[in-house]
């Protein structure tokens, strides 16, 4: 494990893995390095890829400097782009895809930009995020409740029934998942601007001019689905792909052959 220091002077720490390119993979919500779908994803790419993996700030062992502001997550990026090196290949999963492109669309040098089910909303298949979503997420984290961050997030945020949040306490990552419930605001003020069961504005991410990959899967929800999709549709410069028999909890043998084919 080794660390960068971001713009604001948080640490933020990361493994490197494998030779050749440089590929950096962006966790979604509550993920990090101890926890994530990316950990065998990076382990079957680095077999052709020098591939960082990274605990975003508030996880793991990254610092966690206040106040939170967009920015400071795109900052992280931009020091583990710098320390990465020339061509980087950057790729986010669920709302570390919404990261990604916004680090992307900030200027953040790269070469190809990869992702995989960014948990917007983009017509009425799903009813939108509700208006007062970030406020609440960020209300309870000040009241320290974080299972009923999580809970919260879990029933609006991802739309699961009411039954499968509640067993959710009964698993073993609980513990981890409570650790970082603080982050989930983070997460959400990536994506709560395109949950809104609404078209994307006009001339969205139109400098994000990189070749870009949007994926989905073929047995994931319609509405993350179609705005895959659309979000391919608006990049100026993308293709999307369907991952036939996966969910939005990809499978590394499935997703790695299609970003090595990508991102060479």
């Amino acid at each position: 494990m080794s660390k960068v220091i971001s713009a604001d002077g948080t640490a933020i720490a990361y493994t490197r893995a494998g030779q050749g390119p440089p590929v950096i993979l962006v966790d979604g919500a509550m993920s990090y390095r101890g926890q994530s779908i990316n950990t065998g994803l990076a382990t079957a790419l680095a077999t052709s890829f020098t591939v960082y993996t990274y605990d975003r700030r508030g996880r793991g062992e990254s610092g966690d400097t206040r106040p939170f502001a967009p920015e400071r997550e795109i900052e992280d990026l931009a020091a583990l782009v710098a320390e990465a090196g020339d061509e980087v290949r950057l790729y986010g999963i669920s709302s570390g895809a919404a990261v990604a492109l916004a680090a992307v669309e900030s200027g953040l040098p790269v070469e190809k930009l990869a992702l995989y089910e960014p948990p917007f909303i983009v017509d009425d298949s799903r009813p939108p995020i509700p208006g007062d979503y970030q406020r609440r997420l960020e209300e309870m984290v000040a009241e320290g409740r974080s299972a009923d961050v999580i809970r919260y997030f879990m029933r609006k945020g991802v739309g699961l029934p009411a039954v499968v949040v509640a067993m959710m306490r009964f698993m073993p990552a609980w513990p981890k998942i409570k650790a970082v419930a603080h982050t989930l605001p983070y997460d959400a003020a990536f994506v709560v601007p395109y949950e809104q069961s609404t078209p994307y504005p006009a001339g969205s991410w139109a400098s994000v001019k990189v070749p870009t990959l949007v994926m989905d899967g073929g047995k994931s929800q319609t509405w993350i689905r179609n705005a895959a999709r659309s979000l391919a549709e608006v990049l100026p410069n993308a293709e999307h792909r369907t991952l036939e028999g996966q969910t939005h909890v990809v499978k590394p043998a499935a997703l790695a052959p299609v970003l090595a084919g990508f991102f060479r």
